[in-house]
């Protein structure tokens, strides 16, 4: 932290807040806050499992995070007796 207040501190989570407004919130007219709380639990569940990011290179986030491929583990090649 370099200071209290500083954007870099919160700059993702503003930008998730602003993608759940724009896409979600802004769409719809909720009737209580269940409501609201269920749609965008849902919303969130669509957004880290099925809705492709940019900057993820087009994979969602549960692909780019959970989904990693193990990088390939090469044996050692037995040393052979010199003689």
């Amino acid at each position: 932290m370099d200071g209290k207040g500083a954007w870099r501190d919160t700059v993702f989570v503003e930008r998730l807040w602003r993608t759940i407004k724009y896409e979600e919130v802004y769409l719809h007219a909720y009737d209580s806050v269940p409501q609201a709380r269920a749609s965008i639990g849902r919303y969130l569940g669509f957004y880290n499992s099925r809705r492709p990011h940019s900057s993820l290179d087009g994979k969602t986030p549960d692909q780019a995070y959970f989904n990693q491929q193990l990088p390939d583990v090469v044996a050692a090649e037995p040393r052979r007796k010199t003689t």
